[in-house]
């Protein structure tokens, strides 16, 4: 499975409670939108964590990294490649 479809499906199962999956473009953020809030990015770095099996570091929690699927499936597949073991 693709990292953007496991991001997806994490948020609309945990954040979204939705049943119908996740209706917005890879793009959208999940601020401005009301996707997820200041809770939800914790969840979104305990997924990360536990999923992709690697720490996040405080400094990386910044909207660069956790402001859309885009976003959030570049900045794992970014630490996957440069330290797997993290």
């Amino acid at each position: 499975m693709d990292i953007e479809l496991r991001i997806k499906e994490f948020i609309a199962a945990n954040l979204l409670y939705s049943a119908n999956g996740f209706s917005y473009s890879d793009d959208a953020s999940f601020l401005e939108e009301g996707i997820v809030d200041s809770v939800g990015i914790m969840e979104l770095v305990a997924f990360v964590e536990d999923q992709f099996k690697f720490s996040v570091l405080d400094e990386d929690i910044i909207p660069d990294n956790f402001d859309s699927v885009s976003r959030l499936a570049t900045y794992i597949q970014r630490n996957l490649v440069s330290s797997p073991t993290k």
